[in-house]
């Protein structure tokens, strides 16, 4: 599928395609054909250049807007000097496996001067983005934002916000119009340095430099006495008397944040967990029209290590849609964005004119960063020239009672379903550090990099690792439970590929049953059957002083090598993860145009 073509034959290729910087083309039969070539070159996010991956020259990567039910054509040009692939983060791929974008699971990499065509069909609604997904790339600048329009039969929540028809029509408006703000961090390494870091040292890489909104940011040193000066209370306790870095880091010294593991602290290279060194990359903008009374954003987490949280001075946001689907609307004044997380927001545009700050903050222990934007209203009225009002602080922690910070517990889906009672099997998947502080399990064993560059299990399922995956029967119901054992462990954000799944449990302590309906017979208030969150990307909850759990349900309904994992980058190329051959009873007929040799 991927061998080289001769420069004619590209060329040849590509003049039907979109060759802009921004949107895709559209052509008869609601086929969308979109081309992203990538390269490696220098860029400043945050005003300090390194080598990082442009798309179409740009970065953030060009955003791809569809209409639920539209063809998608998504074509990558290599042009870095490594090998890459691009997924396409809560998409389905619905009987279009060989789309994925995972190597070792859907596809062989993308070789340098090689090119690759996507094909799948936009079979839901709302806020998605495609990214890197070989090795730790994502980390390294390959992300974009991707939109699909709700068909229109699909019923909207706002009538839950208001009946005013005015205030309807101007939600309507602003989800037709919504915008993507992308947030994500930013290291000086490259993903690769990181890596080798991390080998050398035997640490888990868990700080950045920058945090970064729109591609956008800065990083400031303030030293590291008001660092320390700066440490919230949680931070306090596990230091005891060791210092913050001078990037606001939590010390790789700490046993309770390390591990008893062999480390070598003198190959820690500089900017890995200290060393700052000031940079502007600018300030994002953001403008809004008052006389739409109502902005649409899609809040959308690229980051590689940081837990942000989010919020606009002064304006509280009604959450509508995570993870590309509707809920039933929420007021929040912040939102705390995992790693792989969509939040869909509308903003009411009510305030005097005027510059209002967009804040973002690393919620974390692991690190103080943050980073600011500014939301202008675009008005002939004057501007106020006195600073907004915050309602979080650096820790991305709400600054009184007056604010209310987004209760994750409290979600429910819009419609409400519910999963099925029978089950046909129970998967306990173990979240542990494996014989060193950077690597990790998700069940028995640690998903080795090098899997990356093995033939793909959607073609060769007979090379499959037992020990490395998992394996279902197609329309059966699968419970995961995720036993995070060891403490000082931050939330996991678990995200499946392939289909969305049901939330349907969480608690603490260790997780002795064998199934969901054992444990609701001993901890009932630990479960939501009723209401579960329908998500593609969801926390584990963090573990302090004991383990945690949670428990997910899905049903197979797309035959296929899946992927599941940590969406922690480090974590990810730690072995945080497992494969799943969903469905290995009805496997997919690969197209002749996608088959392998073999």
């Amino acid at each position: 599928m991927h061998s080289s073509l001769t420069f004619l034959a590209l060329t040849l290729c590509l003049i039907s395609w979109v060759n802009g910087t921004n949107h895709h083309v559209r052509t008869t039969g609601n086929t969308v054909r979109f081309n992203l070539t990538l390269t490696w070159e220098e860029w400043a996010p945050a005003g300090i250049p390194r080598k990082m991956i442009l798309g179409n020259g740009h970065f953030p990567s060009p955003p791809l807007e569809l209409q639920q039910g539209d063809e998608v054509e998504f074509l990558v040009i290599n042009h870095l000097p490594i090998n890459t692939t691009v997924h396409f983060h809560g998409i389905e791929q619905s009987g279009t496996p060989w789309s994925d974008g995972t190597p070792g699971l859907s596809q062989r990499p993308i070789k340098p001067g090689d090119h690759f065509l996507y094909k799948w069909r936009a079979t839901q609604y709302g806020s998605y983005f495609y990214h890197a997904h070989n090795r730790g790339q994502i980390d390294d600048g390959l992300y974009g934002a991707i939109y699909i329009h709700p068909d229109d039969s699909v019923e909207k929540p706002f009538g839950l916000i208001t009946n005013i028809s005015s205030e309807l029509q101007a939600m309507r408006m602003a989800e037709e119009k919504t915008q993507p703000i992308l947030i994500s961090d930013w290291r000086l390494m490259t993903s690769e340095e990181v890596w080798r870091a991390e080998e050398n040292t035997g640490l888990d890489g868990y700080c950045a430099n920058a945090l970064l909104i729109n591609g956008k940011g800065s990083i400031t040193c303030p030293g590291q006495e008001k660092m320390n000066q700066l440490a919230s209370a949680e931070q306090k306790q596990i230091m005891g008397n060791v210092s913050l870095t001078d990037i606001g880091c939590i010390s790789p010294t700490l046993v309770a944040v390390q591990g008893t593991f062999h480390h070598n602290y003198s190959a820690i290279p500089p900017s890995m967990f200290s060393g700052c060194v000031p940079g502007n990359g600018g300030t994002e903008r953001v403008l809004v029209d008052p006389s739409h009374k109502y902005v649409s954003y899609d809040l959308i987490s690229a980051a590689g290590i940081s837990m942000a949280t989010f919020s606009i001075d002064e304006h509280p946001m009604y959450v509508y849609a995570i993870d590309g689907r509707y809920i039933r609307p929420t007021l929040a004044d912040a939102i705390t964005i995992a790693n792989g997380n969509r939040y869909s927001v509308l903003v009411k545009l009510d305030k005097p004119a005027g510059d209002y700050t967009i804040r973002v903050a690393n919620s974390g222990i692991n690190q103080i960063l943050n980073a600011t934007g500014v939301l202008s209203y675009n008005s002939l009225e004057k501007t106020q020239q006195h600073a907004s009002v915050a309602s979080i602080d650096i820790h991305g922690s709400v600054v009184s009672s007056n604010y209310k910070l987004l209760d994750e517990a409290k979600i429910i889906p819009f419609p409400i379903e519910v999963p099925s009672q029978d089950v046909a099997q129970t998967h306990v998947l173990r979240i542990s550090h494996y014989n060193a502080s950077y690597r990790w399990t998700m069940g028995n064993s640690s998903l080795p990099l090098e899997l990356e560059v093995a033939s793909p299990l959607l073609f060769y399922p007979a090379t499959t690792p037992p020990e490395l995956t998992l394996k279902t029967l197609n329309g059966t119901w699968i419970d995961l439970i995720f036993d995070i054992h060891g403490q000082i462990q931050p939330p996991h954000p678990i995200h499946k590929h392939a289909n969305k799944f049901y939330v349907i449990g969480q608690g603490s302590g260790a997780w002795n049953y064998s199934s969901v309906a054992e444990a609701m017979q001993h901890t009932p208030e630990s479960f939501n059957l009723k209401t579960p969150q329908i998500r593609d990307t969801f926390i584990s909850p963090p573990s302090a002083t004991e383990d945690t759990w949670l428990a997910i349900r899905y049903q197979v309904v797309h035959p296929g090598a899946w992927l599941l994992h940590c969406h922690i980058q480090v974590h990810l190329s730690g072995g945080m993860a497992i494969a799943i051959l969903d469905g290995q009873d009805e496997w997919p007929h690969i197209p002749e145009q996608y088959s392998l040799p073999a």
